[in-house]
């Protein structure tokens, strides 16, 4: 890389507007959508579809609600034409669908693309002609006044041929390539001309492209280039401005959002964002982006994972695990702080029923694009105290309190920092029964047990234990069932033994659902354990959430 770049490279040069109106203007309602995965993303990629993977994508877009569909670039190939004509001969373009094919300036190639859209309902017409000075230097050596012949002749030819061929409802759609670095008045002059031959109304629709084909400058830049066409072009009333970002600088969605406050009614791009170099604005994420505003897209992904898999499986290229909204990893959250928040969030959003979504760290509701809550927080080195709690809560209904969060962080702290991978939730909860007693067989089994209360308003407590094979009676006596318990257990181990800290909770909604207990309890030599019981009746579940306690105290000593 160079010390001093600007000797190689000029900065875009800004445009002179005055009291430019995009930066204050909101976004309200969705673009009209357009894909353009089946000619431009196909285009891109270096081993392009068969008939079949166009089929499985083109389903898809049907399937999202796309009404525009660039489908081929007839002309370049002979796939593409056919592709084009099982489309029209087997019907299966639905009768609110229009499909757009692409073609350059050329006669013989506008001819191919009629003969290839011959019988279609609805069909849309792409003209192109590269515009910018760089393209009129070095690659065409054509002057201004040529190039916008050009255009001209082709826009001429192209109408002919659409008043030939009534029986379709044409739409004329022309894009000077290069917009975004072709000088405004000219992008002006050559689209007026063109306009001009196509006369644009209410029943000879036209769409003027504008695309950002080569990303140059920042986003604003290409804003104002859009607001100032808009302002400009006389027949804007009768023609709906497009823009086809690019992802050069990989600001591609910002250029379509700003692009939209200034003004653009449509937008063309790609699911993901695939194209060529570096790909085309990704019109997942824009759409989602509006979602996540409040304004309704206009395009389904409830089921984003199947949508993910048909692109990958038509693409033959992976969708990144960090991608937004998509990604395998998009909602997960290693970091521990992270985990309390979002963990905090969902705990007061069921508190509160809100319909609002508001969750830490979270723009989207996972379940809108048919995402799980499970892979929401995942548990590694770097997770904190509520990482493994949530899982443990969602997957088998456990709300563990603050303190046996803490206990069971530093256990899984262990165990991650030990091997440096992340727990699976099997593991988790592997590791969790082992910790809290929860294991068959258990080292210390509730048996039969009674209680029977005195007239002084105690308790007597008497109960079978089963250690290690063998049967161990207890007798005790306190001022409720647990306090029994716990006299019983100081006796019989000669411990100074007390509870500590006692949660219970049901495990669901029914009469007959298990409950659980939580009991810490501390001994007489500053140690404490957790055990933790599940069973049907709660007093069952309590004692043995003590006894599992007591043999977690016991193996850490070595007394059992």
């Amino acid at each position: 890389m160079l010390m001093q770049p600007a000797g190689k490279y000029l900065p875009f040069p800004p445009v002179k507007l005055d009291a430019r109106q995009w930066p204050s203007n909101t976004l309200t309602r969705a673009p009209r959508w357009l894909s353009t995965d089946l000619r431009d993303g196909n285009q891109a990629l270096a081993e392009p579809m068969d008939s079949s993977r166009k089929l499985l994508f083109w389903d898809l877009l049907l399937q999202c609600g796309f009404k525009e569909i660039e489908v081929a670039f007839p002309s370049a190939s002979q796939t593409d034409f056919n592709f084009v004509r099982q489309l029209i001969e087997e019907q299966r373009i639905p009768e609110d669908v229009s499909i757009q094919v692409l073609t350059q300036a050329r006669s013989d190639l506008i001819e191919r693309t009629f003969a290839a859209l011959q019988g279609a309902k609805n069909a849309t017409l792409h003209l192109y002609n590269a515009t910018a000075p760089v393209f009129r230097r070095l690659v065409f050596r054509q002057s201004k006044a040529e190039i916008i012949q050009l255009a001209v002749s082709a826009a001429k030819q192209i109408r002919q041929q659409c008043e030939d061929q009534p029986d379709t409802h044409w739409t004329f759609e022309y894009s000077p390539e290069t917009f975004c670095f072709t000088e405004l008045d000219f992008a002006l002059e050559i689209c007026e001309a063109v306009a001009e031959i196509w006369q644009p109304c209410a029943g000879r629709p036209m769409i003027i492209n504008l695309p950002a084909t080569v990303e140059v400058s920042t986003p604003n830049v290409y804003a104002d280039q859009i607001e100032y066409f808009c302002r400009h072009f006389t027949r804007r009333a009768d023609v709906c401005i497009s823009v086809h970002p690019h992802n050069d600088r990989g600001t591609g969605i910002a250029c379509a959002e700003l692009a939209m406050l200034a003004g653009a009614d449509r937008v063309e791009g790609c699911l993901f964002g695939n194209g060529e170099r570096t790909g085309n604005v990704d019109l997942v994420t824009l759409a989602l982006n509006l979602y996540t505003q409040g304004v309704p897209p206009g395009l389904d992904f409830s089921q984003m994972k199947q949508v993910v898999d048909v692109v990958e499986q038509c693409n033959q290229l992976p969708v990144h695990p960090r991608h937004p909204y998509a990604g395998e990893l998009v909602f997960t959250a290693f970091s521990g702080s992270h985990q309390d928040a979002i963990k905090k969030g969902f705990a007061a959003r069921q508190q509160q029923s809100e319909t609002r979504w508001e969750v830490p760290y979270l723009p989207l509701d996972p379940a809108d694009i048919g995402c799980s809550y499970e892979a929401v927080i995942r548990v590694n080195s770097q997770s904190g105290k509520s990482g493994a709690a949530w899982m443990i809560e969602q997957n088998h209904g456990l709300t563990l309190p603050r303190a046996l969060q803490q206990d069971f962080s530093s256990r899984v702290q262990q165990q991650t920092d030990g091997h440096g991978k992340e727990m699976t939730q099997a593991s988790i909860w592997q590791l969790f029964r082992q910790a809290y007693g929860l294991r068959d067989p258990m080292p210390v089994a509730l048996g039969d047990y009674s209680s029977q209360s005195q007239a002084n308003g105690q308790l007597d407590f008497r109960a079978d234990l089963r250690m290690n094979g063998k049967r161990k009676t207890l007798r005790g006596r306190g001022n409720g069932l647990l306090s029994g318990a716990v006299d019983a257990l100081r006796q019989a181990f000669d411990l100074d033994l007390s509870i500590q800290d006692y949660h219970e909770h049901t495990l669901g909604q029914r009469s007959d659902s298990r409950s659980v207990a939580y009991i810490r309890c501390t001994f007489g030599d500053n140690q404490s354990a957790w055990g933790v019981g599940i069973d049907s009746d709660v007093s069952r579940a309590s004692l043995q959430a003590l006894l599992n306690a007591l043999s977690n105290h016991l193996q850490a000593n070595g007394l059992l």
